[in-house]
């Protein structure tokens, strides 16, 4: 059984799609954009038969859909209290990065003290944010500390 190539751009573009839907981390909507070029290459692939042509195409409309969707992920103060609490969804190893859910969102997180690794599903305390990365401490860190 031969595919064609919009039944194969169809396929990625609701893999993508699924994607972006069911995986409890968030891809910030860059699996999605990539799924709705993929759905859009579908259509086109029936007028433009180049292969090539295609993928480039595909590439230059997810780059345009995922540039245009950076406006939906919260990025001011507004949306990131100081000395909030998250949950952590990976380790955290030390002097590493994990992923947090704070707000709902899945966020890249390092430790603020870099000799301290953090386990799967342990409360933190978030201190801040570098551009799109918080800075967090164990809840238990900061009663220690007290």
């Amino acid at each position: 059984m031969t595919l064609m190539p919009s039944q194969i751009w169809l396929i990625i573009g609701i893999s993508l799609c699924a994607i972006e839907l069911l995986v409890p981390l968030p891809t910030f909507l860059i699996a999605g954009a990539m799924g709705l070029a993929a759905l859009l290459m579908a259509a086109i692939a029936l007028l433009l038969p180049i292969p090539a042509v295609q993928i480039v195409l595909w590439m230059i409309i997810a780059g345009m859909l995922a540039f245009g969707s950076r406006r939906f992920i919260p990025k001011d103060s507004v949306q990131l209290r100081e000395a909030g609490q998250g949950i952590t969804l990976t380790e955290i190893p030390a002097g590493k990065s994990g992923r947090v859910q704070y707000e709902g969102v899945s966020w890249r997180a390092i430790c603020d003290d870099p000799q301290i690794s953090i386990e799967a599903r342990q409360q933190v305390i978030v201190l801040r944010r570098q551009g799109t990365t918080l800075i967090v401490v164990p809840e238990s860190w900061l009663e220690q500390r007290i």
